[in-house]
């Protein structure tokens, strides 16, 4: 794999994933769509863009793969229409320009859970998301599912972080399921997953991460 693009790299799982492909030998050259700067180096192309208006010709779009970490909370979108936009509308809008351009590999940080039927709303935003990305048509699509991330965000999310807490404390006790996954091992499998590019759809469920 020659060119990377990530989606999502100023988040937490996704600044684990850019600072890993960006010390992989096997990446040419990282594009990193963000809204805000990120810090330069020699392998980082880093577009600044209006996720509600992406350019759809820019000759960026032109990569092997893709890995998207977008995501928020209720808390931060402070309605169900504007978390829906963020983890399923621009997911779904980079990835088909993506594979337009010619992307063939593709990696999404889904969640535990996720089921397009569930009438839980975040676990159906995910499952939606991730039924619809395989009508996109990537030879290979990988969907990644953490239950509860560990690691420091530089936004707070209170009750995350209290259950991220809670649950080391017990972690012994509790299924691998339920296990607090570090979000630097999350950033490795999204990042082993469009390296090797294996055919087909393949879900890697949040105790395969530990």
């Amino acid at each position: 794999m020659k060119q990377l693009m990530l989606v999502g790299a100023t988040g937490l799982v996704g600044s684990h994933v850019l600072r890993q492909a960006l010390a992989d030998p096997t990446v040419e050259r990282v594009v990193a769509p963000t809204r805000k700067s990120l810090v330069p180096h020699p392998k980082l192309l880093n577009p600044l863009v209006d996720f509600e208006r992406l350019p759809e010709h820019a000759d960026w779009w032109a990569v092997d793969s893709v890995i998207c970490t977008l995501g928020t909370t209720m808390g931060v979108a402070g309605s169900q229409a504007a978390f829906y936009k963020v983890d399923h509308d621009h997911p779904l809008e980079v990835a088909y320009l993506a594979r337009r351009h010619g992307a063939r590999a593709f990696a999404f940080n889904s969640a535990l859970g996720a089921d397009a039927r569930s009438r839980v709303f975040y676990s159906r935003t995910k499952g939606e998301t991730e039924r619809d990305l395989q009508a996109v048509g990537f030879p290979s699509l990988t969907f990644v599912r953490p239950g509860l991330i560990g690691g420091q965000r530089e936004q707070g999310r209170p009750a995350e972080q209290l259950a991220v807490r809670v649950s080391q404390w017990v972690q012994p006790l509790l299924p691998r399921r339920l296990r607090v996954v570090p979000a630097e091992r999350i950033a490795h499998r999204l990042l082993q997953a469009v390296v090797v590019g294996a055919p087909g759809v393949h879900v890697l469920p949040s105790e395969a991460l530990l």
